[in-house]
């Protein structure tokens, strides 16, 4: 009989390998354990992604190694760990790829409730089901009834984001076919690249395209965070999970981090030794000059691609694409297939647009694909909405719908103006400003002041630039150029915009017209050299230029010598530099170089 409990209480105690399924005692378990993982892990994982395509349930952590339990741990009743505690009723799933050993960021089969954070693994393959019109392959998608995807609250340019580098347009100069980076890309050797551009020329478009290669090959994980929302402890979990990636399973980690000129000098020197010893392929976004927001000692790790604004070429086949996959008609176009002809089932209305008007969108949007998709998208929504309201569609009746360039203009209003007041469009626009002036082009000129004033620049702020240029650019050629430039700014002062824009335009045009001269410029940028090329002490004072308003200064010398100017009816011969300077004339003397 006490042989039988003892049977009983043995199997009661037996612990399940989560790898394996089998029972073990709980002394032995955590031999087992060491082994089992050790051995074949990666052929077994191998076999559960083909034999089951679910994700995996989320596993806790395993802490503690392979060292012997302590006897506290092990009594019986207890087990070794909590893990191991046997439930036959719910044995473990398979593990997709090394699951066991993702961390608590890896995604899970139900993550109801769970808190993800800023940080999440990209998958940028469209689910099944989902209303998207993403191409998998180079091919052409059979895409629903346009008014279904233009009714969405999904803004269109996600919606439409290319997942191959055939459906990127622009950049050619970038990743163009005989481009070194291109044959990077499709040989799956991509190194860390900071992407600099404005927004909409297509930056985070070309990174989910690396992830959608790297996904489809099985040669890389990616993970997508934005600089906005993550903390440093997120980003040292992701590479922490990488490290891991890399040591059990073999893959790379490409991490895709956007705003990345948002992260402080010391955030960003987190990523430094891992990018270094190519842990995580870093891929940062940015609509700053990375040379003066990434650090130099990253930037020099990473190769920097410049991307332009879309040029207009480029902006009207992202809308043709964007058109021809809403099965949106254009008119005075021909259809390339015919099944397109019937894009309404008896209810939806048809939709049809000019030809101008995509042609207003590609100029209007100033290169930003995102302001055109989703200016088409609102020009489209606006009309649908209104011929859905109308007495006809109310009867049953399909209405056509034609999107004409005044319902374009009506949604953009204004050319969008591609202009940042704290950014490089800043310095690079009141540079072309002061260069056109030294130049006496007055059309440039003007030009560029109407790029800043409508691009919300302070007109106060151009103001104090043009004071600025009229004593260094014009200076004693035109001495009324001086007083004409500080009216100017106490005319802007007074009424603000917009109607100091004038103003502003009538001192821009003066101030080019103007005659130029740099020699008070130059002439006081001599005085500046020579004093900091002097060697040793400065000269002193000459005792005849100093004033003695005290006894002891009249007897130490002070002003003993000096030639009252007005009591003399012709010039006066004196020195009034230091012995040292003695003949010296800035305007013509060249500073040395020692």
């Amino acid at each position: 009989m006490a042989q039988a409990d003892e049977m009983s209480s043995s199997a009661a105690d037996s612990v399940q390998c989560p790898v394996c399924l089998k029972d073990f005692s709980p002394t032995t378990i955590n031999q087992h354990l060491d082994l089992c993982l050790l051995g074949g892990v990666g052929d077994r994982a191998a076999s559960s992604m083909a034999d089951s395509s679910e994700p995996p349930l989320k596993k806790p952590r395993v802490s503690g190694g392979s060292a012997p339990a302590s006897p506290a741990v092990n009594k019986p009743g207890t087990g070794s760990f909590s893990l191991f505690h046997s439930n036959k009723l719910k044995p473990p799933q398979p593990a997709e790829r090394c699951g066991l050993f993702h961390s608590k960021l890896s995604p899970v089969n139900n993550n109801k409730g769970q808190k993800r954070g800023a940080v999440q693994e990209a998958d940028p393959e469209p689910a099944a089901g989902t209303d998207t019109v993403r191409s998998q392959t180079s091919g052409s998608v059979k895409a629903p009834p346009a008014p279904s995807l233009l009714t969405l609250n999904k803004p269109l340019a996600d919606t439409l984001r290319p997942n191959t580098l055939d459906q990127y347009f622009g950049q050619s100069q970038v990743v163009g076919e005989q481009t070194l980076i291109r044959s990077l890309l499709d040989s799956q050797e991509i190194p860390s690249l900071i992407l600099w551009g404005p927004p909409g020329c297509g930056k985070t478009t070309l990174a989910h395209i690396i992830a959608s290669t790297s996904k489809k090959n099985g040669t890389a994980r990616f993970v997508s965070l934005s600089a906005t929302s993550t903390s440093t402890n997120e980003v040292r979990e992701v590479i922490k999970q990488a490290q891991n990636e890399l040591r059990l399973c073999k893959r790379k980690t490409i991490m895709f981090i956007d705003e990345i000129h948002r992260f402080n000098k010391s955030q960003q020197d987190t990523f430094l030794p891992h990018v270094e010893c190519g842990t995580v392929t870093l891929i940062g976004a940015t609509t700053e000059n990375p040379s003066f927001q990434v650090n130099a000692a990253l930037l020099s790790r990473c190769r920097v691609l410049v991307l332009e604004r879309l040029s207009v070429e480029a902006m009207g086949s992202i809308l043709d694409r964007a058109v021809a996959t809403l099965r949106i008609r254009v008119l005075g176009r021909e259809l390339s297939n015919p099944e397109d002809q019937d894009q309404s089932d008896g209810h939806e209305p048809k939709i049809s647009i000019e030809q101008k008007a995509l042609d207003t969108i590609a100029y209007l949007c100033d290169g930003d694909a995102r302001t055109g998709l989703n200016s088409l998208q609102l020009a489209v929504q606006a009309q649908v909405s209104l011929t859905r309201s109308s007495p006809s569609a109310q009867n049953g009746s399909a209405p056509e719908i034609v999107v004409t360039e005044e319902h374009v203009k009506e949604g953009l209003q204004r050319s969008h103006i591609l202009y940042d007041k704290a950014g490089e469009e800043h310095y690079n626009s009141i540079s072309a400003l002061h260069k056109s002036m030294r130049g006496s082009q007055e059309n440039a000129s003007l030009y560029w002041l109407g790029r800043m004033l409508e691009g919300g620049e302070d007109p106060l702020y151009v103001a104090r630039r043009l004071v600025r240029f009229a004593s260094e650019d014009v200076g004693m050629a035109d001495p009324s150029a001086l007083p004409q430039a500080v009216s100017a700014f106490q005319a802007c002062h007074f009424i603000g915009m917009p109607e100091c824009e004038v103003i502003l335009a009538q001192c821009v045009v003066y101030l080019a017209r103007a005659a130029k001269s740099v020699e008070i410029y130059k002439a006081y940028s001599n005085v500046k050299a020579c004093l900091r090329n002097h060697k040793g002490p400065l000269p002193p004072v000459p005792l005849h230029l100093r004033n003695a308003p005290t006894r002891l200064m009249k007897q130490l010398g002070y002003a003993k010598g000096y030639k009252y100017n007005p009591a003399f009816g012709n010039p006066v011969e004196q020195e009034y530099l230091p012995e040292e300077l003695k003949g010296i004339d800035f305007f013509t003397w060249t500073p040395s170089d020692s």
